[in-house]
């Protein structure tokens, strides 16, 4: 017999994906946890909650494939998922639109509404659902629904659907697409102070004239020469994202990725005067910023989760005192950070950003997807604890406007 973890509810509500990033953060084997789950769907095959978190378990464990056929499963017995407020009675109910997909499909809602008195429901939106599911009662209606090539023909659908709907709507989905990086980083040109390279979308064939000779990459990138930063469309995270020097190197990128469309764009040095690179993650919320992490690395390409920031004290000291005096860094940015709000139209959205050597804000990508929470240790993040509660009170201030409810 598989022991019940003990801080898994007998009553069997959904765990949600918030649980599972915090013991990966800390660390914490989640074995006992898949057991668990593992055993309560194979004892009934109509436990839809349980296979939803196994999906999430499995996809958390690196099994990519295996978490998406069960999460097809478990969609297939039900569309909606509810996790309700911690705090109760709730005073408010968000409803969420979900596409199917691995953890990066939609916004990870949940990490934003932990111990609060917001009761959620998500709902995983097909073509077929739409015209036969009945949407449960909410207040508010958050389109969650991540920007990708896969989700454009829901979010077209809902761009209809929703254009009269009875109650109110963040995030419309007419405006989700243009986060894509290409889109984005049109969207987003000539905006003072503010710097975002030009971002193409190429395919393989656009791309192997440039790979078997000495065609200089200006004549892709404008005035920008090799080298470049090339990505297949569709990726996250740093998956197979590279700095590309000369047309050598190009040619055998090419002949190791098996996508055929690519984003392209130039390579900008953004290090500090220590040869450091610094990346910020700031959330839009209602047009005003907030700061959500910073990250330090030796290396251009930066991920908080492999910057040494868990292990290096004197980088989380500087974290620190970034966040302590975030309102200088957005007074600094404050008509640049306007314009992405004012020009997005989206009520919530991140951004992941850098300052150049010459004080400009530079984007990397704008999307309202972006992983935020405060689910860090609290030992070696006591200082997070106070900032990142800023975010999720200014969400929930968000959801009680949106709906027009008085703040308790």
């Amino acid at each position: 017999m598989t022991n019940t973890p003990a801080d898994i509810p007998t009553r069997h509500p959904l765990m949600g994906l918030a649980p599972f990033l915090r013991m990966s953060i800390a660390g914490i084997d989640m074995t006992s946890v898949g057991q668990y789950l593992l055993a309560r769907a194979e004892r009934d095959p109509y436990d839809s909650i349980a296979m939803m978190d196994l999906s999430t378990y499995m996809q958390c464990i690196g099994q990519h494939d295996l978490g998406i056929t069960i999460q097809q499963q478990a969609l297939q017995l039900q569309h909606t998922y509810s996790l309700p407020a911690k705090l109760q009675p709730a005073r408010l109910r968000l409803l969420a639109l979900m596409a199917a997909g691995d953890l990066s499909a939609n916004m990870p809602i949940d990490c934003l509404l932990e111990n609060s008195d917001v009761d959620l429901d998500l709902f995983y939106v097909s073509p077929q659902s739409l015209l036969e599911a009945v949407l449960p009662e909410h207040d508010v209606l958050l389109v969650a629904i991540g920007e990708s090539d896969a989700n454009q023909i829901l979010l077209t659908l809902l761009e209809a659907i929703l254009a009269d709907w009875p109650r109110p709507v963040l995030n419309a989905p007419a405006a989700i697409p243009g986060v894509a990086r290409d889109t984005a980083s049109k969207l987003l040109q000539g905006i003072p102070g503010l710097l975002i390279p030009a971002t193409l979308r190429m395919t393989r064939s656009d791309l192997i004239p440039f790979a078997s000779t000495n065609r200089p990459a200006s004549s892709l990138l404008g005035d920008h020469d090799f080298p470049l930063i090339i990505r297949p469309v569709g990726s996250h995270a740093g998956n197979g994202l590279q700095k590309i020097d000369d047309a050598l190197e190009l040619s055998g990128y090419l002949g190791k990725s098996k996508a055929d469309d690519f984003f392209v764009s130039a390579f900008i040095d953004y290090s500090s005067e220590d040869g450091q690179f610094r990346k910020y993650r700031i959330a839009l919320i209602d047009g005003k910023p907030y700061a959500c992490h910073m990250a330090i690395s030796s290396h251009w390409m930066v991920h908080y989760v492999n910057a040494g920031m868990y292990m290096d004290a004197g980088k989380r000291a500087e974290e620190e005192n970034f966040m302590q005096h975030f309102d200088a860094f957005a007074q600094r940015h404050a008509a640049a950070l306007r314009a992405i709000y004012q020009r997005s139209q989206m009520e919530y959205v991140c951004l992941d950003c850098a300052e150049t050597p010459d004080g400009q804000l530079f984007i990397f990508e704008i999307d309202h997807a972006m992983v935020v929470h405060a689910l860090d240790p609290v030992d070696l993040f006591p200082y997070k604890q106070v900032h990142m509660q800023k975010v999720l009170d200014a969400f929930r201030k968000l959801l009680f406007k949106t709906a027009g409810f008085k703040l308790p």
